[in-house]
């Protein structure tokens, strides 16, 4: 390759390179803007309400609504081999007993995206039509993602929690935090592409 040639090439690799930085932290400002910071809908009633596993404030918010009357039956998806009903009871320390015959586990799940293949065979099952999700707000975004795939025609009310590091001001501003809306916003866009890349039937995102 003459010098010409590869001057040429540099140029247009850092013109390509600045296109995409830039179109990435266009795409990083959109995700960051569509965490939710807030309970957007508290009242409406849906037919299960739906935890994703992953964080204590998640189970409690859903044996609250639940005990609360917001839904029928609650399903927790994710949960590790071994853990029953009364555990989940115990661990909480929120919701009462009687309401443990309403509560659905499933432990199948390992990902996001197994979350909402998981959830959509139940919720068929059990012939519902409407769920409110209970995620951390940072990974709503694509959790709405993925559930709108596997569950077509079903309304998704999201419910998203805040854990402690996401209640501060700025949260997305600190290091740690800030590391992990980068580490989040990829696995969105994995998520994005998959049907595209590996087909709708691949778990390929965590």
């Amino acid at each position: 390759m003459t010098r010409g040639r590869l001057r040429r090439w540099l140029k247009r690799a850092a013109a390509a390179a600045a296109v995409a930085a830039v179109a990435w932290l266009a795409g990083f400002a959109w995700f960051v803007h569509a965490i939710p910071t807030e309970v957007a809908d508290h009242d409406q009633a849906t037919d299960a309400i739906v935890v994703l596993t992953g964080g204590s404030l998640r189970v409690q918010s859903g044996l609250a609504l639940l005990a609360a009357g917001k839904a029928k039956k609650l399903f927790v998806s994710g949960v590790y081999h071994g853990v029953d009903v009364s555990e989940l009871l115990r661990v909480s320390r929120q919701s009462p007993e009687s309401v443990a015959c309403c509560i659905a586990l499933g432990h199948a799940a390992e990902s996001t995206f197994g979350n909402a293949l998981e959830t959509a065979s139940w919720m068929r099952a059990e012939g519902f039509r409407s769920l409110r999700l209970v995620t951390a707000n940072y990974h709503m975004p694509r959790s709405l993602l993925e559930f709108s795939r596997a569950l077509p025609g079903v309304v998704i009310v999201p419910y998203p929690v805040f854990p402690e590091a996401s209640r501060e001001q700025r949260w997305w501003a600190r290091p740690a935090s800030f590391g992990l809306l980068v580490g989040e916003y990829g696995k969105f866009l994995v998520a994005l592409v998959r049907p595209y890349i590996l087909g709708a039937g691949d778990a390929g995102n965590a």
